[in-house]
């Protein structure tokens, strides 16, 4: 799981003391709200926006910026990543240092796309997810979804018509005219990254017309992509949502706040340009988007089922998981846009102990510690991972170790009475623990357990927050 980095940081703020401008506004071309209504609105638009402007900015650094030292591939092209990511990786925050990815972005707009996928050992786990600009999960192929065999699967946009040509195993229905499929391979340890590429090169991606030895549709039309950064989307965050809103058909559930947007300028054939408001009108939307961003920080940290300090939630999933639910759907992406379900994976996060105290490695040591026979139920892998809280990004160690995961149990000591101890610390615990030692910042601290393909018989996760195993809290001991 993993989410744009901070972008949306202090954009409230930053909006309100945005240069005006002398040039007609916006606001009073599209039937000006009041000054509270148009606040209102931007909240609501805030929340609902959030994850389709964050994508946005993965999409433009990895498929489009071509300058970008996050820059993977054009669209419909994969790039493969036979390596994990590191503290060095910093497009997107809360990573998954777990498995090798590959990552592709899908222009749907001309023709559908063809993903093959090779035989892979059933030891190995490996899944494509389907994501899609707004955020949505709708399909998997992999260990779980599909098993470990070959096939041919199609991905199309929201509003292709066609026949299923002979061969392709099974459609998946983008909702967005752009999408996402994010591959990840199992890595079973630093010696067996030749083997994952071998899976990988086995990735085929294609358009239809290529699949069936076709003339190729005429291309769609250019696109002239606006730059985003941090500093852009604090001001521009509206005229993002704006850009990307023209791709995506509304669905019956999006109409009420469609149509609240419009009222503000946001929307498909509309034009929101920030700067051209008034101080009076930024103050309008910018009160509204902080209002919004707190909410969504405050949803973030209370969702889903507090267990010893660990909060277990379900935060991914299709346009059906998510019914209108746009809290639900931003806290997901702030909290790790492109997460899985939480039948392919489920992730406790934490930044408290188990008494309900702040993490923070410049201050305290701490331990985690899965009793005999109570580590995470799976049937793939789990892994504990280290993230600094401030910018949920992997730290820079002595050691070159991000997590403690289940492929590593070999090589970690376990208790006496078979129990298993992770030490959560900034410095060393010593030679003889070492092996066990997870590296923690000089600052505030934020773990993420990952539960790949959690297991759906007892002990389980499963129902999340409801399920028979609970992950165990962390104690601090200095």
């Amino acid at each position: 799981m993993f989410t744009k980095r901070q972008l949306l940081r202090g954009s409230a703020a930053v909006a309100i003391a945005a240069a005006g401008s002398k040039s007609t506004p916006i606001l009073a071309q599209v039937n000006q709200p009041s000054f509270f209504a148009a606040k209102d609105i931007a909240e609501e638009g805030f929340i609902y926006g959030l994850p389709i402007v964050m994508n946005y900015a993965v999409m433009y650094e990895y498929a489009i910026d071509r300058s970008s030292s996050q820059y993977k591939a054009p669209f419909n092209q994969i790039h493969n990543e036979a390596r994990v990511f590191t503290y060095k990786d910093t497009a997107v925050i809360t990573p998954n240092s777990d498995t090798p990815y590959s990552m592709l972005f899908m222009d749907l707009r001309a023709e559908p796309i063809v993903l093959a996928v090779p035989a892979v050992d059933p030891k190995r786990y490996y899944s494509v997810m389907l994501c899609d600009a707004n955020c949505y999960n709708y399909g998997y192929i992999g260990s779980r979804a599909t098993g470990s065999e070959p096939g041919d699967y199609m991905v199309v946009g929201p509003n292709w018509q066609g026949e299923t040509p002979r061969g392709i195993k099974k459609v998946f229905r983008s909702t967005t005219q752009f999408s996402a499929a994010a591959y990840r391979t199992q890595l079973f340890g630093p010696d067996d990254i030749e083997n994952v590429a071998k899976v990988q090169s086995g990735y085929k991606v294609q358009p239809l017309s290529k699949y069936l030895n076709q003339p190729p549709p005429p291309p769609a039309p250019e696109i002239k992509f606006p730059k985003i950064n941090k500093e852009l989307v604090k001001t521009n965050f509206f005229e993002y949502l704006d850009f990307a809103l023209q791709f995506a058909p509304a669905e019956p559930v999006e109409t009420e706040v469609r149509a609240k947007l419009a009222r503000i300028g946001v929307g498909p054939g509309k034009t929101f340009d920030f700067k051209t408001l008034s101080l009076k009108q930024k103050a309008e939307i910018a009160l509204g988007m902080k209002e919004g961003e707190r909410k969504v920080d405050e949803y973030l940290a209370k969702a889903g089922t507090d267990v010893d300090g660990w909060r277990v939630a379900s935060y991914f999933g299709d346009s059906a998981f998510y019914n209108g639910n746009w809290l639900l759907r931003a806290a997901g992406a702030k909290g790790g846009i492109y997460g899985n379900d939480a039948v392919e994976a489920t992730y406790p996060m934490t930044r408290v102990d188990s008494e309900g105290r702040t993490l923070d490695g410049s201050k305290h040591a701490y331990t985690l510690t899965f009793a005999a026979g109570q580590l995470p139920p799976v049937n793939a892998f789990w892994s504990v991972t280290m993230y600094d809280s401030k910018t949920q990004l992997l730290i820079k160690n002595p050691i070159d170790r991000y997590l403690v995961n289940s492929p590593m149990l070999a090589n970690l000591k376990k208790n006496a009475d078979g129990s298993l101890t992770i030490y959560i610390q900034n410095k060393s615990p010593g030679p003889d623990k070492e092996s066990n030692w997870l590296p923690a910042p000089n600052g505030p601290i934020y773990l993420a357990m990952r539960l790949y393909w959690p297991r759906s018989e007892p002990p389980s996760i499963l129902p999340v927050g409801k399920g028979t195993w609970r992950p165990p809290g962390v104690k601090r001991i200095s």
